[in-house]
């Protein structure tokens, strides 16, 4: 019978530089995926369209090389539960064309994950997009979350702040080279726009919850706000209660609004138009794929013998 041979030192020796590398290779890979500072979110996501194979790198390369005209923040209010939901908004902004001469930054915006099962995907998905944003509230949609993002987006932010700051929900598709054409001619402060509530005869007063921005001063003043507390108004309607706080202080003089540029989509799914900026009621995967046909976000794809598509 043949002996299997015990290994040597000399194997171990060969062995050894091995590991080594294939250690420093997957330390290197976290390190490229992990959440770190710097414009990642759709920034990031927009910069792989190009081929490049180190997106972080090619977008800190384009901002040393061009101030950026203008930034926002996209936070976009979801729950931890929802990750087939998150998957699909993420492709559907990373096969957009990037906004000429804005830095847009997508965060995925959850309050407390206390499943200890959600927690760890949550975590893998932290280590592998960098694009999620944990306040410190209990889960809610009408119970402060949105007053809970506000304020806490100056002091996350305080070291590189946006120029504006935006709240929308997963069931948005939001146009964003359309929104930054919107914004660039805007004033930077003092700015409320959105899809604006008619109500009594002022479409102004509040902007509907599918997606409003502020500008960075107004997000500042919400963090600081104390009569807002005082008031107990961060419970109710997230969109109207947030008017409330601008109409009582005289804030938010710069008022846009985007109608009929945003809307909800019908029950018909019928009523999508080319100048869109945000389409709204898209609550199941029809309504998605229905939205990014019209958009043509998958007319891009090549002829391969590997799919077979309708």
């Amino acid at each position: 019978m043949t002996m299997m041979k015990s290994p040597t030192s000399t194997s171990y020796l060969i062995l050894a530089p091995v590991a080594i590398l294939l250690l420093l290779f997957l330390l290197s890979s976290l390190n490229r995926t992990g959440a770190g500072g710097g414009s990642d979110g759709l920034g990031v996501l927009c910069a792989r369209r190009a081929g490049t194979r180190h997106p972080t790198a090619a977008v800190s390369a384009r901002a040393e090389a061009a101030e950026p005209e203008l930034s926002l923040l996209v936070g976009i209010l979801t729950m931890p539960k929802r990750r087939e939901r998150r998957d699909i908004v993420r492709l559907a902004y990373a096969l957009q064309p990037p906004a000429a001469g804005a830095r847009v930054d997508v965060r995925f915006v959850f309050c407390n994950v206390t499943d200890p099962v959600e927690a760890a995907l949550v975590a893998l998905e932290i280590m592998h997009h960098g694009d999620i944003i944990v306040l410190d509230c209990a889960e809610n949609m009408n119970d402060g979350k949105t007053y809970a993002y506000f304020s806490s987006v100056p002091r996350l932010f305080a070291a590189a702040p946006y120029d504006y700051v935006m709240k929308t929900d997963d069931d948005t598709y939001l146009r964003v080279a359309a929104l930054v054409g919107e914004l660039r001619p805007r004033p930077r402060d003092d700015v409320y726009l959105g899809y604006g509530y008619n109500m009594s005869g002022d479409p102004k007063l509040f902007m509907h919850g599918m997606g409003y921005v502020l500008s960075w001063d107004l997000a500042s003043w919400v963090s600081t706000a104390e009569e807002i507390l005082a008031r107990n108004d961060t419970l109710g309607p997230e969109d109207l209660m947030l008017g409330k706080w601008l109409n009582l202080a005289g804030k938010g003089r710069n008022r846009y609004d985007l109608k009929p540029r945003m809307y909800d989509l019908s029950w018909d799914m019928d009523n999508l138009r080319p100048d869109s900026v945000a389409v709204h009621m898209l609550k199941d995967n029809s309504r998605w794929a229905t939205t990014l046909r019209y958009f043509n976000v998958t007319a891009g794809i090549k002829p391969s013998k590997l799919y077979h598509l309708p």
